[in-house]
């Protein structure tokens, strides 16, 4: 998955506070630690999240910032920008133990074993990682070659998220997938072998989907036991394929039937959903993920990528260059930032919830405060108002959404959001 972000306003003119200036640099870091109207302490943990723009073909139902690859995609040039990048990027994180490392896409399978091996070694050089640091790379059956995975695995790759969606070969052409479920097969086979932990992912709700359909799907996923599964409903996003020739749908009330059948399967199975769209075994759960949705920190490089990042005052969202030639000139040059903007008090309640409140245990809410650097207060009113409406439980200490707080989470979310 791409890192999560938020609308963020035009850049800023150049100020000799520092910070980011218009032509995309970082400045001083004594910017960042300026004095404000929040007050936090320690830092939450941070990862990092690597984008590898380029795919083989581009999914008609896909918003993120993934291009066709035409020709031979620039890998030595690419990593070079990623670490030119990362150098730009150190004053501001400098000392800070890194959890986690994602790399995602587009299709970062496409990039061979070697530029992987030489990234992830780049990153080693620069940053502390934690001794059991998860390093995640999203991988295409499309891409798949026998010992390819291995090869990943060697390079420093510790777990894999294989893009599989869908078995079968009517749906996979009818969402512009490039492998047939063969190969998806055969990819899952090679990384149930070569990895000791490893995602799949599928989609519901596909065009002509039938529950049966659906089972089958969940049936032979789960055939492979994989530690980790995701599993999302298929959604039409604006300015994609499907946005202007919209596919025909199951219903609504179809789609949820869906996800109750996959929610029992998964469960028989022994995976546990912890989180609105994955389920896990044991302690498999992904720790990037995760991150994510406890309001961590992590810093994102890559065309397009988005960060967030604590400070003694403030919290900061970022956003790189999204075309990747213009990534690439403006991070080699030492400026990757096209947005920078610190996220207002109003607004963190919000930003919290619409991340902690998807996982199925919820939040403590002595780390509300400590990620957002408000009192607790500053949620009582929308909490009492959720409580009322059967959409969470809470304690004194905790609050976990109810199972219709999950079914409904957009609503529950919503309610947060500041004036």
């Amino acid at each position: 998955m791409s890192s999560p972000g938020t609308s963020i306003p035009p850049l800023v003119a150049d100020a000799p506070a520092g910070g980011v200036r218009s032509d995309g640099a970082i400045s001083d870091p004594v910017h960042y630690m300026r004095m404000g109207t929040l007050r936090f302490g320690a830092p939450p943990p941070l990862s990092l999240y690597v984008h590898l723009p380029w795919c083989l073909k581009k999914c008609p139902y896909c918003d993120f910032n993934s291009h066709e690859a035409r020709g031979a995609v620039p890998e030595d040039r690419y990593i070079d920008a990623l670490i030119a990048d990362l150098e730009a990027s150190l004053p501001i994180v400098w000392g800070r133990t890194v959890i986690s490392i994602f790399f995602g896409g587009g299709t970062p399978s496409l990039f061979s074993p070697e530029s992987l091996e030489r990234l992830i070694g780049a990153i080693r050089a620069r940053l502390r990682l934690a001794p059991d640091c998860e390093i995640t790379l999203e991988a295409n059956p499309g891409t798949f070659e026998r010992d390819r995975f291995r090869a990943f695995r060697a390079a420093g790759v510790t777990r894999l998220s294989v893009g599989v969606q869908t078995f079968d070969d009517t749906h996979l052409k009818a969402i512009g997938r490039v492998h047939d479920g063969a190969q998806a097969r055969a990819a899952l086979e090679e990384a149930a072998s070569a990895f000791s932990t490893f995602n799949l992912d599928l989609m519901y709700a596909l065009p002509g989907q039938t529950m049966a359909q659906l089972e089958a799907d969940v049936a032979t996923a789960l055939a492979f036991r994989p530690p980790h599964l995701s599993i999302y409903h298929l959604t039409v996003e604006p300015n994609t394929y499907f946005a202007k020739h919209p596919p025909r749908l199951p219903e609504e009330d179809d789609a949820y039937a869906m996800l109750d059948r996959i929610t029992e399967m998964t469960g028989a199975a022994g995976l546990e959903r912890y989180e609105i769209s994955a389920y896990a075994r044991g302690d498999h759960a992904c720790r990037h993920n995760l991150n994510y949705w406890r309001f961590g920190d992590y810093l994102g490089i890559g065309a397009g990528a988005h960060g967030k990042l604590t400070f003694a005052h403030r919290v900061v969202r970022q956003v790189r260059f999204r075309e990747p030639e213009l990534y690439m000139r403006q991070a080699l040059a030492g400026r990757p930032l096209a947005q920078e903007n610190e996220v207002t008090r109003a607004d963190l309640p919000f930003e919290y919830m619409i991340n902690a409140l998807r996982l199925k245990d919820g939040f403590a809410l002595e780390d509300f405060s400590a990620r957002t650097g408000l009192a607790v207060t500053a949620i009582a009113q929308p909490l009492e108002l959720a409580e009322k409406q059967g959409l969470i439980t809470r304690d004194l200490h905790h609050v976990k959404p109810t199972v219709r707080g999950f079914d409904f989470l957009s609503d529950l979310q919503a309610l947060f959001l500041g004036d």
